[in-house]
């Protein structure tokens, strides 16, 4: 099999870098280098389709072709025709253009894909007279454009859709949480399936299945119905078949998740996702308000969840809520480690607790922070009082 290495650019949500960079090492990447929503490496094919199954918290993968430096949009349209599209692309095929620009030159990135596009067709105009077409539903070859300033990388997507896109999700509640997102958040906590996790707003089941997945190593990529880099001339189904067959690194997982939920639907939607994802039987899930907690499930655990922010909830119980919820933390989940998304700091405050450590992520448009708080027995955060009453 071949060694032949080329650089590639995983993309991620920000914050999720350093873990995605850990994801990439443990798989065997080489040369990493972390960007801003990204991290760059080198690797051989094999490493490409591992990365596009494996990496819990990459949005997709991609392969760069060339660079240049451009400052409108005919300097670019001249540098694609310039390029051997033919190695890739023939005109029977059918591609589309994702383009990313962060440029005081180029203000309107839409115009950017259309002379993307235009540089392509008339490469092959220009040789067989003949060109291929663009199709935004399931084109064969996905090609990504990004500039940054003068500097532009033209690269292949090997993922296609999003990898966040995982294929397990069947239905959801309003304003589910990002799969990449819900793992990244699981990975920064370092559990790995050591004790029982507990999501106790858990929506559409997002946190309890991505749990699930990483407790027992199951990759997040075997649900999707494609990749990419399955329709590009190169494709070597054997090496797709064995690296996608492998569960050789699945492990036992012999704790529990739980979920509630206020809602019943959405404990319903929950429920139907949780079975999608083949997961069902290491996840109880109960109809309940987080206030209704008389004790924790188990004596120790993990506690994660993302609350509203009140978006569409009013600030008094939304306050009263968060107020809730420390309450809740201090009496009933004692000797747990719980962790806390959220992006109102006046929200924090209302928990009441003081956190061990606060980790900024973003969750769609939202700055927000992830809080750890380690909750001891007696009086906050008196060590001394603690050790007295445990001893």
């Amino acid at each position: 099999m071949s060694r032949n290495t080329f650089e590639m650019v995983a993309k991620t949500m920000s914050g999720l870098e350093e873990v995605l960079a850990e994801e990439l090492t443990a798989l065997g990447a080489d040369n990493l280098q972390i960007g801003r929503r990204m991290v760059s490496f080198t690797g051989d094919q094999m490493l490409m389709y591992k990365a596009n199954i494996h990496c819990r918290t990459a949005l997709r993968i991609l392969k760069p072709l060339f660079k240049f430096k451009a400052k409108n949009a005919d300097e670019v349209y001249e540098e694609i025709k310039k390029f051997k599209w033919d190695d890739f692309l023939s005109e029977k095929n059918t591609f589309v253009i994702d383009e990313v620009v962060y440029s005081s030159l180029f203000t309107h990135s839409k115009f950017v894909a259309y002379r993307v596009k235009d540089g392509i067709a008339d490469y092959f105009i220009q040789k067989t007279g003949k060109r291929p077409s663009v199709s935004i539903t399931n084109p064969d070859i996905f090609i990504n454009v990004h500039i940054s300033e003068n500097q532009c990388t033209v690269s292949l997507d090997s993922s296609g859709e999003s990898l966040h896109k995982r294929g397990y999700r069947v239905a959801q509640t309003e304003a589910p949480l990002n799969e990449v997102l819900a793992a990244g958040m699981i990975l920064k906590t370092g559990w790995r399936g050591e004790c029982d996790f507990v999501d106790p707003m858990c929506g559409s089941g997002t946190l309890l299945i991505e749990a699930a997945m990483i407790a027992m190593n199951i990759p997040p990529g075997i649900y999707r119905p494609g990749f990419a880099f399955e329709k590009w001339p190169d494709f070597n189904q054997d090496l797709f078949d064995t690296i996608y067959q492998d569960d050789s690194n699945e492990r036992e997982f012999k704790h529990k998740i739980y979920g509630s939920d206020i809602l019943k639907s959405a404990i319903a939607i929950s429920t139907e996702n949780i079975k999608s994802a083949g997961v069902a039987k290491y996840i109880e899930l109960k109809a309940m308000p987080f206030q209704q907690y008389k004790e924790a499930p188990s004596e120790k655990g993990i506690l994660v969840t993302n609350p509203p922010y009140g978006e569409r909830i009013k600030s008094d119980d939304l306050y009263g809520m968060y107020e809730m919820i420390g309450e809740r933390l201090k009496h009933v989940f004692v000797g747990y480690t719980a962790w806390i998304l959220s992006y109102r700091k006046d929200c924090f405050d209302k928990i009441g607790l003081k956190p061990s450590k606060k980790v900024p992520l973003i969750n769609g448009s939202l700055e927000c922070e992830f809080r750890r708080y380690d909750l001891f027995a007696g009086k906050k955060y008196d060590k001394k009082n603690k050790e007295e009453e445990q001893g």
